[in-house]
């Protein structure tokens, strides 16, 4: 199918909503705590939900019927069909408006915002942005705004080169060493109700993808970059946060997450880095005065 065809097709998705609701319960925020070695946190109903835990809720509950190959949902549904076998989360902007607290009632609307499609190096590529806003039930107020950024793209081909990595900053004021072992990742598809088998099936990855391992999740490593701020400076109130996913992370090797705060104390730079030093994600987290 040609490109104009393809996004023609694809952007009558373009506006499609859905609304879910859930309850923010305790159990998801606990065990995402010990998933993150923070032994000492404590949560109770009313406590505030910490950013990008948002992402413990409103999981996809999709049948056992319905899942297709790769261990995502069938194509089509909310999402469009976009007819390329390959997906990642590509990164995220985030506004954190107002706070949300364990046992709050909340709803999500989720709209498709924008379908492209272009051509790249090793083929066409499909980049679908969703809008999320979530509130608690009954309330006229946003707490919080999110785009998501997804890519699809062609099957990994022997003779593919991927683009030359970036060089990840050597101006850290915290770094943290994360082990990306099988029960960290695991856990972490687990918590979020992640079929991905990219995540968690060896033989998949590296026989159907062509990856080297096990791919550790972007949204676990946007987590471990705000829990790396969080541990630096607990009482820091995040007003907006963004990443972008430029490099996968493998299971075969410990990585890096990295920050340095600004010369004002107003943002606060983030990174993940791969063994070899190259920069995996970049992000941004702009505080509240």
């Amino acid at each position: 199918m040609a490109l104009d065809t393809l996004e023609t097709t694809l952007s009558a998705w373009v506006g499609r909503t859905e609304t879910r609701s859930d309850t923010l319960t305790l159990t998801p925020a606990m065990a995402l705590a010990a998933t993150l070695d923070r032994a000492d946190d404590r949560y109770e109903v009313g406590s505030a939900l910490p950013p990008l835990w948002h992402w413990l809720y409103f999981l996809p509950l999709h049948a056992q019927s319905e899942i297709g190959p790769d261990g995502h949902a069938k194509r089509g549904g909310f999402l469009p069909p976009v007819p390329l076998p390959r997906r990642m989360w590509a990164g995220s902007q985030f506004e954190f408006h107002h706070p949300l607290h364990l046992g709050d009632a909340v709803e999500r609307t989720s709209t498709i915002d924008s379908v492209r499609v272009k051509q790249g190096r090793t083929g066409p590529l499909v980049f679908v942005k969703v809008k999320h806003e979530v509130r608690r039930q009954g309330a006229c107020e946003v707490a919080i705004t999110e785009f998501h950024d997804i890519v699809y793209r062609e099957a990994k081909r022997p003779d593919d080169v991927e683009p030359p990595p970036t060089p990840a900053s050597t101006e850290a004021a915290w770094q943290r060493r994360i082990v990306p072992d099988d029960v960290l990742l695991f856990r972490y598809s687990a918590l979020t109700f992640n079929g991905h088998r990219i995540h968690y099936d060896r033989k998949y990855v590296t026989e159907v993808e062509g990856y080297p391992g096990l791919i550790v999740h972007g949204p676990l490593i946007a987590t471990l970059l705000m829990d790396l701020l969080r541990r630096q400076q607990p009482q820091a109130d995040v007003a907006r946060f963004e990443f972008k996913a430029l490099r996968p992370t493998f299971d075969l090797h410990p990585f890096q997450v990295q920050g340095q705060p600004s010369a004002d104390g107003r943002t606060v730079h983030l990174w993940g880095q791969d063994h070899e030093g190259w920069l995996t994600m970049d992000a941004t987290a702009t505080l509240r005065a």
